[in-house]
């Protein structure tokens, strides 16, 4: 199962790869069409189409036990806190966690490959020589959960369906997708705009199947607590809404030993508790009630693991390196708010922020500040533009800043006091260059309103970081707040965008594509429900975005996005937080994993399994 990281996006670079010249010659060439069994961004495919199994799993790990967990990465319509659907590819409703593990896709990622997919309930694929017709060539062999047949139908009416009836995430790629029909049952027929972008085909190949069968006798946009039919390695077993919901592995999984699936779904049950205090989900942990966690907190990783079972071993506690672009964390502004409409304001708030004192004093120095939208990868814009870069952004020359074309946008370093004056006077300039007037204490925007900042989120684990932060804008004169609602109201206000600034951390991706046009294009920022939080409509971004969507090559990419980087930070869309390079593991020790890691991610727990031995040992099994 999968198990990304916290307040997340849906896709991922995995899924939005595109098709090239295969150097393993993975084409098999016919007189209309060539015809593929892996695809990547780039042409590039590390596995042969004989492989056995991923290289870095046990493809002889055993089956068994049970893996409790929280969810730390939503997708869809996915609360953190609570649920009350099943259903979490629409909008309706609070989704419940690992309800992916359930469905299959057409084609499935690789952990060590940035952008490659492979066969699982597709075979192959044939596609045109222009490129706009997919066939995708369906295995007889896959079923449903309750027996009956997976066709290239149910496939067709899954795509059709998230075009016209899924959460805007699904809704915000899929216009590309001129068609999706059966030939026959076992031949997908997917066609593609002229104006399809470079990843759309595989975007298409990621997206869980449904069946149509079932589907026919229920409304697919409402919230329901009946598990929808699914194909997965796991179905749903028992759950009480809100506090927790059990998945159970399928013995007689139709995929379990295709190469793709070797060494992997090794849990004979997965258990996801919902706790809407950390501290009680700490509490939780400590107790054994989860037995798997990444550790998000400085403080607790610091001070907190030391109890019994650490001393005596029973628990463990690691770091393990990902190599994968770091989660874009930040307080965003809602700049469909008059308030943050000009950059310069926006700025002066970024400017209050002490992320060195913070670090000091809160995070026990445990992080480094992120700066950049493409943070830990080779798409960060470092330096001035390179001839490449300026050649993309000379268009937009007097549409855009003029920062853009010199050095990016770093977040000053500050005295590490706290309240750096230096910093806060420049705040104050910035301000009233923008308009902004004092009055007294209080400070009025340029309409003569006063300067109020709301803070929204759905938990207070911020606020030893907020509110200095917040101290320092009262500096300024600006009536800053936070305000804690319930995870639902929380959803419901992002939703309909209806919030001052909020925290916020979105998946870094290895191969961007259209999954950037979610939380940057302009049709996604005035979409309700979409993830560009921060109302982002420049024409500049759109067609930066649609160029990273175009590339042909990494290089193309690389400067692509070190273009969109370089106006996405000139145009001071959030407040950084911080990023680290390791991941925090905690976890007791009822568990064994491969001796290879994977490139892009910790490989844990997906590619762990129960140790009956351990579990003994440590008084557990």
């Amino acid at each position: 199962m999968k198990h990304p990281n916290r307040r997340g996006i849906l896709i991922g670079g995995a899924a939005m790869t595109a098709l090239s010249a295969l150097p393993r010659r993975g084409f098999a060439q016919t007189a209309s069409d060539i015809e593929t069994y892996g695809l990547s961004s780039f042409g590039d495919l590390k596995y042969g189409p004989d492989f056995k199994h991923f290289d870095y799993v046990n493809p002889n790990a055993p089956k068994g036990g049970l893996l409790a967990i929280q969810l730390k990465q939503g997708t869809g319509n996915q609360n953190f806190d609570t649920f009350n659907t099943l259903n979490i590819f629409v909008l309706q409703g609070d989704g419940a966690a690992g309800m992916g593990s359930t469905f299959d896709s057409l084609m499935t990622s690789a952990a060590d490959e940035p952008d490659a997919l492979y066969g699982l309930v597709a075979k192959s694929v044939r596609v045109s020589a222009d490129k706009l017709t997919y066939r995708f060539l369906l295995r007889p062999e896959a079923r449903f959960h309750d027996g009956s047949r997976l066709t290239a139908r149910d496939a067709a009416f899954s795509l059709n369906v998230l075009k016209e009836k899924g959460h805007p995430v699904f809704r915000a790629v899929l216009p590309q997708m001129t068609s999706a029909e059966a030939e026959a049952d076992d031949v997908l027929r997917v066609q593609f705009s002229p104006k399809r972008s470079r990843d759309i085909h595989l975007v298409v190949a990621g997206l869980p199947i449904f069946s149509e069968r079932y589907w026919q006798g229920h409304d697919f946009e409402a919230s329901t607590l009946e598990p929808p039919l699914g194909s997965g390695a796991y179905k749903v077993g028992k759950f009480e809404q809100g506090r927790f919901i059990e998945f159970e592995r399928v013995p007689d999984y139709w995929a379990k030993d295709l190469p793709v699936n070797v060494g992997l779904n090794n849990f004979d049950h997965v258990r996801y508790e919902y706790f809407r205090d950390r501290a009680v989900a700490f509490e939780a942990f400590k107790s054994g009630v989860l037995n798997f966690q990444e550790e998000y907190t400085s403080r607790i990783w610091a001070t907190g693991y030391d109890f019994p079972a650490i001393r005596e071993g029973r628990v463990k506690k690691e770091e393990l390196p990902n190599n994968a672009p770091s989660p874009i964390q930040g307080w965003y502004f809602n700049t469909r708010r008059d308030a943050f409409k000009d950059p310069r304001i926006r700025e002066a708030i970024g400017l209050a922020f002490d992320f060195e004192w913070t670090n000091a004093n809160i995070m026990f120095g445990s992080y480094r500040r992120l700066t950049s939208f493409f943070e830990n990868s080779d798409m960060k814009a470092v330096g001035l533009p390179s001839p490449e870069e300026l050649a993309l952004l000379e268009p937009f020359r007097g549409k855009v800043s003029d920062a853009v074309f010199g050095e990016p946008y770093l977040p000053p370093v500050s005295d590490g006091s706290g309240q750096d004056r230096k910093l806060l006077r420049r705040a104050d300039e910035l301000l009233r260059a923008a308009g902004c007037k004092r009055d007294g204490g209080v400070l009025k925007l340029p309409n003569g309103q006063p300067f109020r900042i709301e803070f929204l989120d759905f938990s207070a684990a911020f606020q030893p970081h907020t509110e200095p932060f917040q101290a320092n804008l009262k500096k300024l004169g600006i009536d800053a707040t936070s305000r804690i609602v319930d995870a639902a109201q929380y959803q419901r206000r992002l939703n309909d965008y209806d919030f001052d600034m909020t925290s916020r951390a979105l998946s870094g991706s290895t191969t961007p594509g259209d999954d950037l046009r979610i939380v940057y294009g302009s049709e996604a920022a005035r979409t309700p429900g979409s993830r560009n939080i921060a109302g982002i409509e420049d024409p500049a971004v759109d067609a930066l975005v649609q160029r990273i969507a175009d590339t042909k090559s990494r290089a193309e990419l690389n400067v692509a996005c070190r273009a969109l980087d370089r106006v996405l930070r000139a145009n001071q869309y959030w407040v950084p937080m911080w990023w680290k390079a390791n991941n925090w593991l905690t976890f007791w020790d009822q568990f064994s994993r491969p001796a290879i890691k994977p490139r892009f991610t910790t490989g844990a727990p997906d590619t762990w399994w129960y140790d009956a031995e351990k579990s003994k040992r440590i008084g557990r099994g």
